[in-house]
């Protein structure tokens, strides 16, 4: 048994500390999800549907709670108001459309055979949620999993360390049962150790690209399925005919929300020459007017990063390029304490052979170069070892299409960013993982087909 504790990014504090569970005991909580499951998937799909929303809206009920929980927890400002409408939005749209989508497949019913493809619950899946957006994350996979006839173990980051409390709480109290849906405390080794042995029939991971390697290897030979997504280095490109003033303030916004910890941020810009200027001071202009500070006074719209370690990386990012030509355009701001406490940056003058070109930085910087073509801005675009989004800011929808074809990515955005359409596919390429969230697509990575080949007797 090990501690886990959560420390405050606003003052260095402990927030919150739990005991991790040992492997026995975490046994002990796979064995009562898997006798909780063939009567939670025998319970019929309207009933499961009712019970999951009224868990979300309970979730909703205790928004004046949570939000200055997660300021404390990791940094998001008070002033945006938590994550509920995203997070209903999500579970929402996968609670309209679970009966079209888990319905059987139909073949043929004639005299001789009927024939037709059953979509059957894998079990017991595992979600591994991230701090940065720890409800939201969260519920892409636990909403569909339940209303599909799973029950769900759900491990929470440590710097989110009671959301994970916060959700079985509310989702118990309308009356799941207690053993369809637990919140397990554990640490990397008891988390691996359980993979390695077969416990969960499905793992959803969110996370690092390192923590996803852990996961798979850990998984390997077992044939459990692994969805992971583990984050980008998104890029936008801004044509010639763009709406200027939006493409600045969106991209800025992708940039820089959430003190740039999303995995789906922008953090390389590419804009047309013509425009590059222009973008430019924009850009500088919207950064220079945040107010960065302590997340729980309502004033602020830059908190503090989550963990001194994440910010440690950012500025070892930013004095890397610099020192390799880079200009920083955004004087240090008053409340920057070299700790947690960040000023967003704009770099120029930069390049790919520059590690924050290249790494996933996961903070408040964005880096802006200037492109000749679509070919050049493609090209460039490609170069990254991570593939979740890109934005597009173009009038023409056709020529958007034509270059969303030769990107590598996940998803395409045009003239927008940084959103999460549930009734897409979430999903990504290359080192960002594989697998897909959301959509009718969620649903089919959270069951298995299974097929009925019927032969009537007939005499």
């Amino acid at each position: 048994m090990n501690e886990i504790t959560c420390i405050s990014p606003i003052d260095g504090e402990i927030f919150a500390k739990r005991n991790t569970l040992s492997l026995k005991d975490a046994k002990d909580k796979v064995q009562l999800l898997r006798a909780a499951q063939k009567a939670w998937s025998a319970r019929p799909l309207a009933e499961r549907i009712s019970l999951v929303m009224d868990g979300v809206d309970a979730v909703g009920k205790m928004n004046e709670q949570i939000v200055p929980e997660l300021a404390q927890m990791m940094g998001r400002p008070i002033r945006y108001g938590g994550e509920f409408g995203g997070f209903k939005e999500r579970a929402q749209y996968m609670s309209e459309i679970a009966e079209q989508a888990l319905q059987d497949i139909e073949i043929s019913n004639d005299s001789s055979f009927k024939r037709y493809i059953k979509r059957i619950p894998h079990g017991l899946v595992l979600v591994v949620a991230p701090w940065n957006y720890p409800y939201m994350t969260a519920i892409n996979t636990i909403a569909p999993a339940l209303i599909a006839g799973n029950v769900v173990a759900l491990k929470h980051a440590t710097q989110t360390l009671l959301v994970g409390e916060r959700l079985v709480e509310a989702f118990i109290s309308v009356g799941i049962p207690k053993d369809v849906f637990i919140n397990m405390y554990l640490d990397h080794d008891t988390t691996s150790r359980l993979i390695d042995e077969n416990s969960f029939d499905f793992v959803n991971f969110t996370g690092s690209l390192r923590g996803g390697i852990e996961m798979e290897r850990a998984a390997a030979g077992t044939f459990t399925p692994v969805g992971t997504e583990l984050g980008g280095k998104d890029p936008g490109y801004v044509m010639e005919d763009a709406d200027l003033d939006a493409a600045v303030e969106t991209l800025i916004d992708g940039a820089m929300f959430n003190s740039g910890q999303c995995c789906c941020g922008i953090e390389r810009i590419y804009v047309v020459e013509s425009l590059y200027e222009k973008f430019l001071q924009k850009a500088i202009n919207i950064v220079e007017n945040y107010k960065l500070g302590n997340p729980l006074e309502p004033e602020t719209t830059l908190g503090p990063m989550a963990n001194k370690r994440f910010s440690d990386e950012v500025r070892l990012q930013i004095n890397e390029a610099v020192e390799l030509g880079a200009t920083a355009h955004i004087e240090v701001f008053k409340n920057d304490d070299a700790g947690t406490y960040v000023t967003p940056q704009i770099l120029t003058g930069v390049d790919h052979n520059m590690r924050i070109m290249k790494d996933e930085t996961f903070g408040p910087v964005v880096c802006i170069m200037p492109v000749s073509s679509d070919e050049e801005a493609i090209s460039l675009m490609n170069d990254s070892e991570f593939g979740l989004t890109a934005s597009l800011w173009t009038k023409d929808v056709g020529r958007a299409e034509k270059i969303a074809d030769q990107i590598e990515t996940g998803t395409v955005f045009l003239n927008r960013a940084d959103y999460l359409d549930p009734a897409l596919c979430w999903t990504g390429c290359k080192n960002t993982g594989s697998g897909g969230g959301l959509s009718i697509i969620g649903y089919h990575n959270l069951t298995r087909p299974k097929s009925y080949h019927l032969k009537k007797v007939t005499q």
